[in-house]
């Protein structure tokens, strides 16, 4: 399966207006963003817990990496309310599910197969704060390295934003809204600009607060290469 694989171009999804896709586990859903690959995939989405699911156990081979939207995600290495940024490197292995229900934005195989590091970070407790040379943003780091940044930003109301992304962008809103390309972008929208791209947004009138990677679209994008 292929969607939003051509990462030389702009994508964009609204996800509040998808229908949620039943994944082979019951009671575990899910809205695809982009998808290179089958059911292993290198894949973005935004997947849905039902109150009580889980996975069986499984190690990720090409690495996983989410942000807890809502509820609370579980697994043997503790229990993570909305706001935690989850890295979890190749080779790691867990046994995902949620007692209350949850919803996580998540992206699967999208790792230098090298990396090793785990992130665990509850972002509510990490303040913001100004970003350099960028007025009207505040941001949370959450990683860095060669290959890329992930951050938390807040945008003022009615900031202008332009940031220039030779490794291009990707941002998912979590509240307030913004206009980027002629469309706008609320809580849950998505956008993925390609490397060598000028982000151009506005934030709406209260603000937005977004989910922010960028960098890691330098090297073009590889299905999985083995079974996780």
């Amino acid at each position: 399966m292929e969607l939003n694989a051509d990462f030389s171009r702009r994508a964009a999804v609204h996800t509040a207006a998808m229908p949620w896709v039943a994944s082979p586990v019951a009671g575990v859903d899910r809205r695809m963003l982009d998808r290179i690959g089958a059911e292993v995939a290198r894949a973005t989405s935004i997947v849905r817990y039902a109150p009580d699911s889980r996975f069986s156990a499984h190690i990720h081979d090409g690495g996983e990496e989410f942000l807890v939207l809502e509820g609370v995600f579980s697994d043997e290495h503790g229990d993570y309310p909305a706001g935690s940024y989850i890295r979890n490197p190749p080779t790691s292995r867990h046994t995902p599910g949620s007692g209350p229900g949850c919803t996580i934005f998540v992206k699967l195989w999208q790792f230098d197969l090298a990396d090793r590091t785990e992130v665990r970070i509850d972002t509510a407790a990490l303040p913001f704060l100004p970003a350099p040379n960028r007025f009207g943003v505040e941001i949370v780091p959450l990683f860095s390295d060669a290959r890329e940044t992930v951050r938390l930003e807040r945008w003022a109301p009615n900031a202008d934003i332009v940031l220039d992304v030779p490794g291009g962008i990707e941002l998912l809103v979590l509240d307030g809204d913004c206009r980027e390309g002629g469309e706008t972008f609320e809580s849950r929208s998505w956008l993925r600009l390609p490397p060598g791209a000028t982000l151009r947004a506005t934030a709406g009138p209260h603000g937005a607060r977004l989910w922010v990677k960028s960098g890691h679209l330098a090297s073009p994008p590889a299905p999985p290469i083995a079974a996780s």
